[in-house]
């Protein structure tokens, strides 16, 4: 018995889950959050408001911003 040469079906190219903008986003998040950590750098004045204020909420607006990225349409 011959074989039919049946083309091979290709499937529909499949979309990124994330498209530029999102990327865009994440890049963001993760600058904010390595500026957090540079703020927290530092041997001097450990009590400093730079350090026990200033840098964990940018850190945690980096990570809102990471957040928001992903869940954005």
């Amino acid at each position: 018995m011959a074989q039919k040469n049946t083309p091979i079906k290709e499937s529909p190219q499949e979309a990124f889950v994330f498209g530029k903008n999102n990327y865009r986003w994440m890049l963001l998040s993760i600058i904010v959050v390595i500026i957090g950590f540079m703020l927290m750098i530092g041997d001097t004045n450990i009590y400093e408001f730079r350090k026990i204020v200033l840098a964990p909420i940018v850190v945690l607006a980096g990570f809102a911003i990471g957040f928001i990225a992903i869940l954005k349409k």
